[in-house]
């Protein structure tokens, strides 16, 4: 078992460590730039960091008078999801939520291990239609996400190695909020 733990923790210690630092700071300007809404999609654990951006993000920063982004997380909404998915598909989930809403001023932050969710492509392809900035969190190979992204920040590993993938995309959400943090750029 100490074997499997070690593994685990070199493993996740490298691929800290092969951080693409300037496309980190790459979304980091964006985000800080922007003058729009700021949409995250993403499902499963990927839905749950998601969320976990729109706290740090949205409620974090602004508590502190730090920045308020208009932030949501459109995987958060279990009945919208549920409806639309029973209405007009799974696919339709978060493409449905950005249909005459979204703008050019606006980012939508695309979180999938494997790039290759529907959902999120459909929503990303939409993204890309209207000229939205597209941000992409990807792992594995990267999937079609990585290519349709404008700024993509992947996590090159092995076929469903999920644990590591979700744990580097969290720790992508905490360094974006500890620079808005450190920087103390007040309202």
């Amino acid at each position: 078992m100490t074997n499997f733990i070690d593994s685990y923790q070199n493993n996740l210690i490298d691929l800290i460590k092969s951080i693409n630092k300037q496309t980190l700071s790459e979304i980091i300007n964006a985000i800080d730039n922007t003058n729009g809404k700021i949409y995250i999609i993403g499902n499963g654990g990927s839905a749950a960091t998601s969320s976990h951006m729109v706290n740090d993000l949205g409620v974090g920063l602004s508590r502190r008078n730090i920045r308020n982004f208009d932030i949501e997380s459109l995987s958060d909404n279990t009945a919208v999801c549920t409806a639309l998915a029973n209405d007009v598909g799974y696919e339709n989930i978060f493409y449905h939520q950005l249909l005459n809403k979204l703008t050019s001023d606006d980012i939508l932050l695309a979180i999938s291990c494997s790039g290759n969710s529907g959902n999120i492509i459909k929503a990303v392809k939409y993204a890309n239609e209207k000229n939205a900035t597209v941000i992409g969190f990807t792992g594995f190979d990267g999937g079609e996400l990585k290519d349709l992204s404008n700024i993509a920040l992947h996590v090159q590993t092995d076929k469903n190695q999920y644990g590591v993938v979700e744990d580097l995309h969290m720790i992508f959400n905490h360094m974006i909020y500890s620079y808005f943090i450190s920087t103390q750029k007040a309202v």
